[in-house]
């Protein structure tokens, strides 16, 4: 029996409940979406699940969060697609500007900064788990192997620009795919495993294209409009109110063009945020970008929302508003930066969605993202690297060595690798760990 339509205050209670439970990163909340909408709820079957997730893993951007803006734009029009992929957001946006602040106020009491202390080596073993993780879906062969390490050696010896090894492994795909396109097939990948036939479902593998995701090039051209138009007006309003070098502008264009890089998800273009906002612009420092990202694996939603720490941080820190508004000015700066990282999401789905909609089981074009893929896992050990050199030689390569912090990197990533603990319940041991040590050796948090 095919389930009734769905409401919009039904579809709006569940893509908010969506936004405050979806932990455990891209894979996590897609296996919950999975789980929800075709398993349980039914409102669109398997096919056309994992057809919309191809099309949503071949863009720059959070694969899970886009997902879900499809889903609810096939849903409900423009109207669904908003609110569904808002709402996966906004909660992570809100939770994250309040442990910001804490975190900007209270970090440097003792027991704060002991709780920090136990985190960032769990935060070393996690990124070194996510490569791991990324790398046996995409390292297939010995030339998939040799990219990741020419993009390693790329960033770590000769400090290339993220942007430049991304355009590099694009070019490589594309030559590949027409010298040696076994090399670069697609590894197959499932995200959502079906265990035999469903039930119907309200948008099934054969039910017909609704009328408002058939593919018009009025359309397209208005959906381009109305993004590039939102974001001159916004850019055009921080630019005449606070003038193009002011900090809030350069967060908006940096942040925009972050966007486009974020192949491979968060773990692949913190390295370029981290060139950008900690080198280039000094909006925070290497350790605060490594809190970050330990703040941002604890809240839900998608992990690019570290983004937004670093609004608030660099916020808070530039005096955006001036010095008598530090809180509303870095509040201020995480929206900014969450509004030019998320746009380009909404844009790619509203605009090609109808495109989508037209190919089923057509969508190729593949080997420039595998060699992209690729490069990425490279790029994550480098980031890996570097978040190692500030937790366990916090004073340079050639100070000395932090050896608790090392031993409780070792220890988190036994627990990763070997035992499968998850990342809540790593980071919220790892911190009662830092709290006990740093209150039998008070010493440690001075290293």
């Amino acid at each position: 029996m095919t389930p009734s339509p769905i409401s919009r205050r039904e579809a709006f209670l569940f893509w908010l409940k969506l936004g405050f439970v979806s932990f455990g990163g891209p894979a996590g909340q897609i296996a919950i979406m999975h789980a929800e909408l075709v398993e349980r709820r039914r409102w669109i079957s398997e096919q056309r699940f994992l057809h919309a997730l191809n099309y949503c893993m071949l863009l720059p951007g959070p694969e899970a969060q886009q997902l879900a803006t499809y889903i609810g734009w096939l849903m409900h029009r423009t109207w669904g697609g908003l609110v569904a992929g808002g709402l996966f957001v906004l909660p992570s946006l809100f939770i994250l500007m309040a442990l910001s602040w804490v975190y900007l106020r209270f970090g440097d009491l003792p027991l704060v900064a002991g709780v920090f202390y136990g985190i960032k080596p769990a935060v070393v073993a996690i990124v070194l788990h996510a490569a791991h993780r990324i790398g046996t879906r995409a390292l297939k062969n010995r030339w998939m192997v040799l990219l990741a390490a020419l993009s390693f050696a790329a960033l770590t010896f000769l400090d290339a620009p993220f942007p430049a090894i991304v355009a590099a492994a694009a070019l490589t795909g594309w030559i590949g795919s027409r010298m040696a396109p076994g090399v670069f097939m697609p590894a197959a990948a499932a995200h959502a495993a079906s265990g035999g036939p469903h039930a119907p479902a309200l948008i099934d593998d054969h039910t017909p294209t609704p009328p408002h995701a058939r593919f018009s090039r009025a359309r397209l051209l208005a959906v381009l409009a109305w993004g590039l138009g939102l974001w001159a007006l916004v850019m055009g309003a921080l630019v005449a109110t606070q003038g193009w070098q002011a900090t809030l502008a350069q967060m908006g264009l940096f942040f925009s063009k972050a966007a486009l890089l974020t192949f491979g998800g968060a773990y692949a273009v913190l390295p370029y945020v981290y060139q950008g906002a900690v080198e280039h612009f000094g909006w925070l420092t290497g350790p605060q970008m490594i809190d970050g990202l330990a703040l941002g694996e604890t809240t839900p939603g998608p992990l690019i929302m570290v983004v937004a720490f670093v609004g608030f941080v660099g916020g808070w820190q530039q005096a955006v508003l001036g010095p008598d508004a530090l809180l509303t000015g870095a509040m201020l700066a995480a929206c900014v930066v969450t509004f030019f990282t998320f746009l380009p999401s909404f844009i790619f789905i509203l605009a090609g969605g109808p495109l989508v909609e037209a190919t089923h089981g057509r969508l190729g074009f593949t080997a420039p993202l595998t060699a992209i893929t690729a490069a990425v896992v490279g790029v994550i050990l480098n980031l890996a690297v570097f978040f190692a050199q500030h937790v366990v030689w916090p004073q340079g390569w050639s100070g000395p060595v932090d050896a608790v912090a090392g031993a409780l990197v070792v220890l988190a990533a036994v627990a990763l690798f070997r035992f499968k603990t998850g990342v809540m319940t790593l980071l919220a041991a790892s911190g009662l760990a830092g709290l006990l040590l740093t209150q039998a050796m008070p010493s440690l948090l001075r290293l």
